[in-house]
């Protein structure tokens, strides 16, 4: 278990890759995918998305659990994953654009 400044910087990192994560999922659907690119969505990045964003909310359960001891570390990861979800949806809502440098790397594939 960390303390002070340590672990607030690997919380600010798990509440950016939760984000990061759902921001891939919600690129994954198609949907959300032309909203953001005004394009049809290749098939080739869909599961691309898919494992980024899994693997992002993965790394970021894991920054929670160092930050913090199991039952906290749930907990805080349980409400940074309500929060990045509102937000990616707020962001769809209001400046879907802002998602597209998320899918860098799964469009160049």
């Amino acid at each position: 278990m960390l303390e002070g400044p340590t672990a607030a910087l690997f919380l600010l990192a798990a509440c950016l890759a939760c984000w990061a994560g759902m921001g891939w999922l919600a690129l994954a659907m198609d949907g959300h995918w032309e909203q953001v690119f005004q394009a049809e969505q290749p098939q080739s990045v869909v599961w691309r998305l898919r494992a980024q964003g899994a693997a992002g909310l993965a790394l970021g359960l894991v920054l929670c659990l160092q930050a913090d001891h199991a039952s906290m570390a749930a907990l805080v990861w349980v409400m940074m994953l309500a929060a990045a979800a509102l937000s990616v949806a707020m962001t769809l809502s209001w400046r879907p654009g802002w998602l597209a440098w998320l899918a860098w790397g799964a469009r160049r594939a």
